[in-house]
This record gives C-alpha cells, sequence and structure tokens, in this order.
C-alpha cells in the first residue's frame, strides 16, 4: 500500500525510570532546555502554553497509587504549557485498585494515551509499567527513587549560580529515595555528597556504590556538624516517608539531624536549603531555617513544572 513504510515507523519511546535512563548529557540538556523555557513565559499565566506548543495534542495518564500535591499538579500544567493534556487514575477509582495487573493497565493506557506517570510504592511495578507499555514511563516517586525531584533540585541549585561538578552537598536524616536520586545525580554531574544519618539509616549501598565508582566523594558520617561544614547545599527529607510506620523509635534516632541555624552555620555563607516537601517543620528543619533566606523550597517546588517539561520533551523523542 503506498505509504505504508511511513505508517511503520515507531515513534521515539523514553522511559525516565531513573536519572541513568537519560545519563549525564541528557541531564544537562534538560537543564538547559528548562532554564530557557521557564525564562521565555517569565509574566506569563501559569496555563498560557508556551509559543512552540511541543506536546500539542499529547495526553499524559498520571497514575497516583500515593498521595500527591507537587508531583500532581507540576505534570498536569507541564503538560499544559507544552501544548498537551493530562489525566488522573488513582487506586481508589480505577481498575487497579481492584487487581487488574500492571501489565494490562500499562497495555490499556498504551493504547488511550500518549505517555503514562507512575507515582507508587514498588520500584517494580513501575519497571513492569515500563515493560508492557508502548508509550514513554515516568517515575512520579517510587520507594527507590524520585529522579523528577531531582532534576528540579539542580536546576534550582543553577539558578542560585552554583555550578554542579564540584559541588558540596550535604544530606540530614533517613537514607531515602530522594537521597538516592541525589547520588545518582552525583554519578552523572560530577559532585560531591556528604551523609548524615543514624546508624541503620543509611542509603543503599548501590547507589553510594555507582557515585564512588564514578569519583564522586561520598562521606558517610554519623556527625551532622562535620557534614555541614563547608557545604554548598544542605538537604533533607521527611524523616517518614509514606507508608513507613511512624516509630518512636526512629523519630528519637533523627533528632541530632535536624537542620537548624546552628547547623546551616556550619555550611558557606551562601549555602542553600533544599527539602522536596511536604515538610514538617520543626522536626527534620526548624522553622527559622526553613522560613529563612538561605531556604530556597519554593523556588525548588515550582520548578517541579520546568523541569518535568524538559523531561517530558526527551521522553517524547523532542529534546536531545
Amino acid at each position: 500500500m503506498a505509504g505504508s513504510a511511513s505508517l511503520d515507523l515507531a515513534p521515539v519511546v523514553r522511559s525516565f525510570l531513573d536519572l541513568s535512563d537519560a545519563g549525564g548529557d541528557t541531564i544537562a540538556a534538560m537543564l538547559n532546555d528548562a532554564i530557557d523555557r521557564k525564562a521565555a513565559r517569565k509574566g506569563w499565566p501559569k496555563g498560557q502554553v508556551d509559543a512552540d506548543a511541543p506536546l500539542a495534542g499529547r495526553v499524559l495518564a498520571m497514575v497516583f497509587e500515593k498521595n500527591s500535591t507537587r508531583t500532581r499538579v507540576s505534570f498536569d500544567i507541564a503538560m499544559r504549557q507544552l501544548g498537551g493534556s493530562a489525566l488522573i487514575l488513582d487506586a481508589g477509582t480505577s481498575q487497579l485498585g481492584r487487581g487488574e495487573s500492571i501489565a494490562d493497565t500499562a497495555r490499556v493506557l498504551s493504547r488511550m494515551a500518549d505517555g503514562i506517570m507512575v507515582r507508587t510504592d514498588d520500584h517494580a511495578k513501575i519497571e513492569e509499567m515500563a515493560r508492557h507499555a508502548h508509550v514513554p514511563v515516568i517515575n512520579g516517586l517510587t520507594d527507590r527513587s524520585h529522579p523528577c525531584q531531582i532534576v528540579a533540585d539542580l536546576l534550582t541549585v543553577i539558578e542560585h549560580r552554583k555550578a554542579l561538578p564540584g559541588l558540596e552537598v550535604a544530606w540530614f536524616g533517613d537514607g531515602n529515595n530522594v537521597l538516592h536520586s541525589i547520588l545518582e545525580a552525583a554519578a552523572l554531574m560530577k559532585f560531591n555528597v556528604r551523609v548524615a544519618t543514624p546508624a541503620g539509616f543509611e542509603p543503599e549501598a548501590e547507589f553510594i556504590a555507582m557515585a564512588r565508582d564514578a569519583g564522586c566523594a561520598v562521606t558517610l558520617t554519623q556527625d551532622a556538624n562535620a557534614a555541614a561544614s563547608g557545604a554548598d547545599v544542605i538537604v533533607t527529607d521527611t524523616w517518614v516517608s509514606m507508608g513507613q510506620a511512624d516509630t518512636a523509635d526512629k523519630l528519637a534516632a533523627m533528632q541530632p539531624y535536624r537542620v537548624d541555624a546552628a547547623l546551616m552555620a556550619q555550611a558557606k555563607s551562601d549555602a542553600i536549603f533544599l527539602h522536596c516537601l511536604p515538610a514538617h517543620v520543626g522536626d527534620e528543619v526548624s522553622e527559622e531555617v526553613f522560613e529563612g533566606p538561605q531556604s530556597v523550597v519554593f523556588d525548588e517546588a515550582e520548578n517541579r513544572i520546568h523541569a518535568q517539561k524538559s523531561v517530558l520533551l526527551w521522553c517524547f523523542g523532542l529534546l536531545g
């Protein structure tokens, strides 16, 4: 049949389950694209479509098995600004909640949407979704990693005039999914990470090895002041992640790792404070720091939109 060759051309399908799926050069391209697109929108209404509308006609299906504010809103607004649209499914109101398999869900959504974003618990679920989907799959958070958050964090760091290579990042508290993605980013973008956690709450060895094998300095310590000393960026997260038991023992172990004014004073004078939110002010961070001049947490939150726009463009083969 005439023209059949063009019909057989498969679209580019790139899933973004972890930062390494894209690689360092692509992450750098994403950051540059996000900076340019954000600057071009200055003063515009949030819902106005970018001038090039690169995802016009595309639909992103967003699957939520965990609660969300920033991920839900930022992906929705990101798709609108790129000219596309998004729809939301959650476990309580979709067949996933009644036992439909991930494989079948992936195949159905691939027929009905152009891409799938998943926010869930077990990382194996999103890997299975990607195996069976015929469209890009994006990790909106799993218990293992949170790559979209870290692209936004890197964008925020750059906006505050800090170069990534050689950067000294200090983490405090639980060795969780966000820290895993920070360590992965360190390996790709060549910065160093000091990790201050209580004994037994260190990050997974795989991510430590990943950064060290790439030539990055990863320091593990139980001394919060030592980790903060001379740091460019101070980062923390909630001590108890979604789905974890809120145990008194864990909260007690975390107390020495609260980011307060005294701890911030150990860092460089121009150090910035990051937190992916929601924050439990008074637990992992003091109000003085959270509301203080070094806190850029709301820049960081807004940048989820701009960072994820570039992630989406890469997944659809329109960047890099």
